[in-house]
């Protein structure tokens, strides 16, 4: 009789049958959140070639430059591709299967990949020392067949080439949680969604708003601009709001509230 491992290798409808939720669900977000999907895909091929799958499909949508260093043109890919990879091979051999409802999912948005598995961390698995050369395996069987492929190897090697490349992308955050059942990686750029905005206290925020006013009438945006927000955050309309009231501002087009300066 074949076991559980020998089907989830096969491309026997009895793998789908029996897994149905052994698959990795891919997405291209647009913008930070998931409201609107830009691409997606759904590879539900044997587990021996679902990683490379999902790989390809990061690389069509992460973004490739191109520096000149003397006379040699070098490539440098905006994430760290080498660890990306290693991450999903990790995400296929180490998830767990019996986890009813749960499949593997790699999304992408403009400031971060992001890869999801079912299944725990290991608790001999110690992420904070990536560089230590762990090495355990949840799935006995599915590790081996891996390793004899060329896929991974036993040696805890895996963590480390994640650190080692991670030293080269100094512009990138590394993340990790343990969400529930499941287990997640961030990959994310420093100018992301939390370093574009970012928070001020309220009492910094009045004087700042005074000294951005000191000289000349501004509109909010341009004194959201002037404080390095891209936006005007609720908590900067608060503010203005509570100078308005006290007197300590004016505004100079009142018949025109939103488009008038400060």
């Amino acid at each position: 009789m074949p076991t559980n491992a020998l089907i989830l290798f096969s491309d026997s409808a009895k793998r789908k049958e029996l897994f149905p939720y052994a698959k990795i669900e891919c997405a291209r977000f647009k913008g930070v959140n998931t409201d609107e999907f830009i691409d997606q895909k759904t590879i539900d091929v044997n587990i021996a070639l679902q990683a490379e799958a999902a790989y390809e499909f990061v690389l069509r949508h992460i973004n490739k430059g191109a520096t000149v260093e003397g006379v040699y043109t070098t490539s440098h890919w905006e994430y760290p591709i080498k660890a990306i990879r290693e991450a999903l091979r990790n995400a296929v051999v180490h998830r767990v299967y019996s986890l009813s409802g749960k499949d593997t999912k790699v999304a992408i948005y403009d400031d971060m990949v992001e890869i999801t598995s079912p299944g725990l961390l290991l608790p001999s698995i110690d992420f904070n020392e990536l560089e230590a050369r762990q090495s355990d395996i949840r799935n006995k069987i599915i590790a081996p067949v891996f390793k004899k492929m060329g896929i991974i190897d036993q040696w805890g090697n895996g963590l480390k080439l994640i650190a080692d490349e991670l030293k080269g992308y100094q512009e990138i955050d590394f993340k990790w949680f343990e969400k529930g059942l499941q287990f997640q990686l961030q990959f994310i750029k420093k100018m992301s969604r939390q370093s574009e905005q970012p928070e001020l206290q309220p009492e910094s925020l009045f004087n700042l708003v005074l000294k951005a006013l000191n000289e000349n009438s501004l509109t909010s945006k341009e004194i959201s601009e002037k404080l390095g927000q891209k936006e005007i955050s609720g908590q900067l309309r608060k503010v203005i709001k509570k100078l308005h009231e006290d007197g300590l501002i004016e505004k100079t087009i009142p018949d025109k509230p939103p488009e008038s300066k400060t």
